[in-house]
């Protein structure tokens, strides 16, 4: 498939550098052709810390990230990049929630959910962001927890929202929960809304 310059994608004298962090190799492959034939330089890391090491060797002026990724997730990834580099825009690609506006518990500044998008968006969001540089303080921490279950009901994983690193949680019904975090030893509440699997 060949795709054409888009017109929402300005000519410009240097090439925006992209990061895409995600663990899924045909994704990245996928993702960094379609960026580069609409003239991006893009660099590419399988899990939030490759992502950081190539922060080290070159800052990038955008960041695509996944969420549900080994070793440092998309959420830990994130915190440090908001912390440390909090005018660099990023776009969350994930399967791990669903709509168009950007969960709370996301540190990102534009949410396409995995398979329900079209490249098209993407190119206009990136534009934008890249076009008007977001304004942030460093820290802006969510007041929510995250929380997704994978493979049905066998693992139910909750985003601390103080620390912002995932944690197993053994046992959670419908409505409000509550739970001590592995790491910081926070109390994170989550609200489980339905127990009906997402397809």
């Amino acid at each position: 498939m060949k795709l054409g310059r888009a017109a929402w994608v300005p000519e410009r004298a240097f090439r925006h550098r992209v990061l895409i962090v995600d663990d899924e190799v045909s994704l990245r492959l996928l993702g960094k052709s379609i960026l580069e034939s609409q003239g991006y330089e893009v660099h590419c890391a399988e899990d939030g810390f490759e992502g950081l090491a190539a922060l080290r060797n070159a800052l990038p002026d955008m960041i695509i990230s996944d969420l549900q990724m080994p070793n440092m997730n998309g959420f830990e990834f994130l915190s440090v990049v908001r912390q440390r580099f909090p005018t660099v825009p990023v776009i969350v690609i994930s399967g791990e929630f669903s709509g168009v506006s950007v969960p709370e518990s996301v540190l990102a500044d534009a949410f396409f959910a995995k398979g329900s998008y079209n490249p098209a968006a993407l190119f206009e969001k990136i534009s934008d962001l890249l076009t008007e540089l977001p304004t942030r303080p460093a820290a802006n921490w969510p007041k929510k927890a995250a929380v997704w279950a994978k493979n049905g009901r066998e693992l139910l994983a909750v985003t601390c929202s103080e620390c912002l690193r995932t944690f197993p949680v053994a046992q959670a019904g419908k409505g409000l929960n509550e739970a001590d975090c592995d790491f910081c030893a926070s109390k994170v509440q989550f609200e489980i809304v339905s127990e009906q699997a997402v397809a």
